[in-house]
């Protein structure tokens, strides 16, 4: 239990890391065995906010400053927690070994004016540093000629707004911020993952939705010509739609896009015009996705070049369509027979990593009928009290959130966080279903199904030793030439007793109906 833990704070004063080296150090650490929880975070005021609401914000960090990394780490022993803390020193220190070590002769950049003078031909720029830094270094590039690709969140809506407006005035794209994933040329971006190169351009401010629309068009035998992430926010009325409207004015340019397709999640009313007006201005067929939105658009004329989809699946299966692709047979994956349950076991926990498949699956769960309670809620009078204490009644997690991050890597790369909750969830006896998302690709973890595997087993054990049933659904998204190869993780998951389906919307479709 935490009040049995021994913690220890510290600050590293005057460092200026990015979240993804500080999120690297942090999954270092909870390698460790012993060690619960290894937080290292800047100094900023929203970090604080994160700390402070996940019980972490010790006194020996409180009066960090936005240029100082905040660093608290927990483990079950007093020795484990020192080691713990001495190996994050001189990780942020530099004293481990790297690949550069024995090219001490070689200048490496020390920032973006430096990196564009040693690589000319450069024409994107990819940035990943604290919110509080993202749009300054976002605007320096955007000086020197380079479009950005904007991993960094907590980036303030106003300076979003800005940047993509100093952007569109001179050429360039800004994807982002919080964009976690693009394709641009069959070259990845952030989380991505290895599809063919084809005649389907995606935009989309939703990166897990990008990931499960792309790689289902691979497995149906399409192809990318590019994928733009937008960042979510991009569609917001305030923002304008400003890199979703650019996006589709590339690919209409583009010769080898023939189809366009759109996928967010419900844009701002304004927004959501000017997509469509410039869906047909382009001259070519498309399809938009608007999880949330799609029965208050207006129906396409007739003879219109729009599509509107309602499952990421189905949008991926219209464009394969349109693109004139001979449709791929798809896996076998059968309707299994439906489990017999306990009187006593009534309700659904979903534990998605993808914040769009959890948006998808409480959409079709509301239309067959079912209310669930989530930390990301579609209907706001649905919204968890406190997501990471415990579930009610039906639940859907989004564990990307950050309420669930501080202090450890997102679940796409680390399945900690996710294994502790199934156990949560397994434990209760009112559990029916749990529902899964695995996502491979580049930047995921290496073999995801091998972690969670054991998890699932020792779930389901838990279950039965106690007289009940407890079914696990899920899916992969991912395609057979991602480096985790999809069909070995679904063999590891299937070996481990989870359903599985071939796509998210079938996937919360049947741990809906298990449940109903």
């Amino acid at each position: 239990m935490t009040t049995s833990l021994h913690t220890a704070a510290f600050i590293h004063a005057n460092l200026y890391k990015d979240s993804v080296a500080l999120m690297r150090v942090a999954q270092s650490l909870l390698a460790m065995p012993g060690v619960v929880n290894a937080t290292l975070q800047m100094g900023n005021p929203a970090n604080k906010d994160i700390l402070r609401e996940a019980g972490l914000l010790k006194s020996a960090v409180q009066d960090a400053g936005p240029s100082d990394v905040m660093v608290v780490v927990q483990a079950r022993r007093a020795d484990t927690c020192d080691a713990a803390v001495t190996r994050c020193k001189a990780e942020l220190a530099g004293t481990q070994a790297g690949p550069q070590a024995a090219d001490a002769t070689r200048v490496v950049p020390t920032n973006l004016a430096m990196g564009k003078a040693a690589l000319a031909a450069a024409n994107l720029a990819q940035i990943s540093v604290p919110g509080p830094y993202a749009a300054a270094e976002a605007l320096k590039a955007i000086k020197l000629g380079l479009n950005v690709f904007l991993f960094s969140d907590n980036v303030p809506l106003a300076q979003e707004a800005a940047l993509k407006r100093e952007a569109t005035r001179r050429g360039l794209l800004v994807m982002g911020p919080d964009c976690g994933t693009a394709i641009i040329g069959g070259v990845p971006l952030g989380f991505a993952n290895a599809v063919r190169r084809g005649s389907i351009g995606l935009v989309a401010a939703s990166g897990t939705g990008l990931q499960e629309v792309s790689t289902q068009i691979h497995r149906m035998g399409g192809g990318i010509s590019h994928a733009i992430g937008t960042g979510g926010r991009d569609v917001y009325d305030a923002v304008g739609g400003a890199t979703m409207l650019q996006g589709i004015a590339l690919l209409a340019q583009d010769a080898a896009t023939k189809v366009i397709v759109i996928v967010s999640k419900a844009p701002g009313a304004v927004v959501a015009a000017r997509v469509l007006d410039a869906l047909q201005a382009t001259g070519k067929p498309s399809i938009v996705l608007f999880l949330g939105h799609a029965s208050t658009l207006p129906k396409p004329a007739k003879g219109s070049l729009v599509r509107v989809a309602h499952t990421l699946v189905d949008c991926a299966a219209l464009a394969v369509k349109l693109a004139g692709v001979r449709r791929s047979a798809p896996p076998a994956y059968g309707l299994p027979k439906k489990p017999v349950f306990g009187k006593g076991q009534k309700y659904l926990r979903a534990l998605f990593s993808g914040g769009t498949f959890a948006a998808e699956a409480q959409l079709l769960w509301a239309a067959a009928g079912l209310s669930v309670w989530s930390n990301v809620p579609l209907n706001k009078d649905m919204e968890l009290p406190n997501p990471r204490q415990a579930s009610q009644a039906h639940s859907a997690l989004d564990l990307g959130d950050d309420a669930f991050t501080v202090g450890r890597p997102h679940p796409m790369i680390d399945q900690a966080a996710r294994i502790e909750r199934l156990a949560m969830e397994a434990a209760d006896p009112s559990v029916r279903v749990i529902l899964l998302d695995v996502v491979i690709g580049w930047g995921a973890h290496s073999n995801p199904a091998g972690e969670l595997a054991p998890a699932i087993q020792r779930a389901k054990a838990v279950a039965r030793k106690a007289g009940r049933n407890l079914a696990v659904v899920g899916f992969v998204c991912g395609t057979e030439t991602d480096p985790q190869v999809l069909s070995a993780q679904e063999a590891t998951l299937r070996a481990a007793g989870m359903v599985l389906a071939g796509n998210s919307a079938n996937a919360a479709w049947l741990a809906g109906e298990w449940v109903r």
